[in-house]
């Protein structure tokens, strides 16, 4: 389904509520909801939303570990699997 056919009304959603909802279940395709001619909200489903949350809270820390590493903070791979060994022989012992 092309994404013009889930442009919808504010008053279509408020008539249709029950059928955008059977929809999203069905194909997950987002509805962009208009208020005046104009977006105004975004209607996905639950499923959508939290995976969509995931993938920020992911890039997220991505993020955060490139401006360690550009700080110079961290280990290189070969002081980590330095470190990671030395930790089993302790554990090991």
């Amino acid at each position: 389904m092309q994404a013009t056919q889930h442009i919808k009304s504010i008053s279509y959603l408020k008539s249709h509520a029950a059928q955008i909802s059977e929809e999203l279940a069905m194909n997950g395709t987002p509805f962009i909801i208009t208020q005046n001619g104009e977006a105004s909200m975004v209607i996905e489903s639950v499923q959508q939303y939290q995976d969509k949350e995931s993938l920020i809270a992911a890039l997220k820390l991505v993020a955060l570990g490139e401006k360690d590493r550009l700080a110079g903070k961290g280990h290189s791979v070969q002081e980590a699997r330095a470190l990671l060994a030395k930790k089993r022989a302790e554990r090991d012992a």
